[in-house]
């Protein structure tokens, strides 16, 4: 058996973190593959080191001096150095990063070094080979990842490596320069590498134990999930939940690999598994809930609507002509509601207004703002009666009014829109009705 383990920020701060790391490493020789993240926050009020790049950046692009900025960078790492008593020295690698700074200024050059330096300290913690993801990684002329390439390159690297640490977040674009994911995209790292190597597991290391039920900011100590399968976490990611990068699941999922979240500072939980299916039944009827606010709801009404061959695509192009993507489109007979978020709605609105008029001739454009939208997911809804009238019941009870309904045939899950200000008290209701009432 291989796997591949991922380490976040917040696992690698520092010295003691670093041994954590180690020790989880030799405890289970199947470790064979380590993907590092740059260090993050020590302490409250500290500063993630690649916040501390960002800012490297920005002042080497408006001409300030770097030296101060850079100085601090290198401390972070030579007291990570100093505390694990190794004989590594990062003087070409930083005297580097000062040559491009100060020569060819790179916001993803600069972002993706905290990475690559925790790195070359993981290799020589560990005794492993380095490969830098630039000459394994690829992205396309769109700067979306070359999964064709990088699999093939990968995974010929790989096969012939045993043991290797490979730093997240980055690769190399067409221009032949420095790319990085989103931020979070250690994650979509770990992923790739766990599907060319072709692992048995890809455990991904962070601060918490796996996934909660709920965002445990809203509801107090939420009941964890102990299984979860790739739609579900699909939809509890894109909708709020934050564990693990919504993307890494896609690498993975084509080949099968379970991804398991550890708890970094606790190594005896088992955390959560995510998984492509499941005969495990979960515990409660739901697996998770989620959500997100700021968005707004578009209701175009027209008599004879579902009879009018392209309506539907009239109303969407007024949106694709202002370079706007909808969330959500629930419809009715003579409705159809347009679901976008209201930060790129909000300037376009009247020109959005004006071409769904040009294009679809409606009898009314109505525009609802202040709309929050609460996902509730799980594979077990569609085995249980009456799992909406629960909810709608329990929203009513907690006095939520409902602004929209929005149900996929899969019933996996089911979207309702409330009140930006009901957004909280939505999410412990729905939470008390299907966890803690069951406890």
């Amino acid at each position: 058996m291989k796997k591949v383990v991922k380490f976040g920020g917040s696992s690698l701060a520092d010295a003691g973190q670093f041994k954590k790391v180690g020790d989880i490493i030799r405890a289970d020789e199947d470790r064979v593959y380590v993907v590092p993240s740059a260090p993050g926050k020590r302490f409250d009020g500290d500063t993630k080191v690649t916040d501390m790049l960002l800012e490297l950046f920005r002042m080497a692009d408006e001409g300030e001096s770097i030296d101060g900025q850079l100085a601090a960078i290198k401390a972070r790492y030579d007291e990570i150095i100093q505390g694990l008593e190794l004989d590594i020295s990062l003087d070409d690698e930083f005297a580097e990063i000062e040559r491009v700074m100060k020569n060819e200024p790179a916001r993803d050059y600069a972002a993706s070094r905290g990475e690559y330096l925790n790195g070359k300290i993981m290799a020589k913690y560990l005794g492993f080979e380095f490969i830098d993801p630039f000459e394994v990684i690829f992205f396309n002329d769109e700067g979306y990842l070359n999964s064709y390439k990088t699999d093939k390159v990968l995974s010929a690297k790989l096969a012939q490596t045993p043991r290797a640490v490979v730093p997240g977040f980055y690769g190399q674009g067409k221009d032949g320069k420095v790319k990085t994911f989103s931020r979070g995209g250690s994650d979509i790292t770990g992923s790739i590498v766990a599907s060319a190597a072709r692992v048995d597991i890809y455990e991904n290391w962070t601060d918490v134990s796996g996934f909660l039920v709920a965002d445990p900011r809203i509801v107090k100590d939420p009941a964890a999930i102990h299984t979860i399968t790739y739609r579900e976490l699909r939809e509890l990611s894109y909708m709020g939940a934050t564990v693990l990068h919504e993307d890494a699941i896609f690498p993975v999922r084509s080949r099968g690999i379970p991804i398991n979240i550890r708890n970094t500072n606790k190594p005896e939980d088992e955390g959560t598994w995510i998984v492509e299916s499941t005969a495990t039944k979960p515990k409660y009827t739901i697996t998770g809930v989620a959500g997100k606010k700021g968005f707004c709801a578009v209701l175009i009404a027209k008599a004879l609507m579902n009879s009018e061959i392209g309506f539907g695509r009239k109303v969407l192009q007024a949106f694709e002509e202002n370079d706007i993507s909808f969330e959500h489109m629930p419809s009715g007979i003579d409705t159809m509601t347009v679901v976008v978020h209201e930060s790129e709605f909000i300037h376009k609105e009247q020109r959005v207004v004006s071409a769904i008029h040009r294009l679809s001739q409606p009898d009314t454009v109505e525009i609802e703002s202040d709309l929050a939208l609460v996902a509730v997911v799980g594979r077990g809804m569609k085995s249980v009666q009456g799992t909406a009238a629960r909810i709608f019941s329990a929203l009513a009870h907690a006095r939520v009014n409902i602004r929209m309904i929005d149900q996929g045939s899969s019933e996996l899950n089911i979207i309702i829109g409330v009140a930006n200000e009901d957004f909280e008290t939505a999410i412990r209701a729905i939470y008390d009705i299907f966890v803690t009432a069951q406890l």
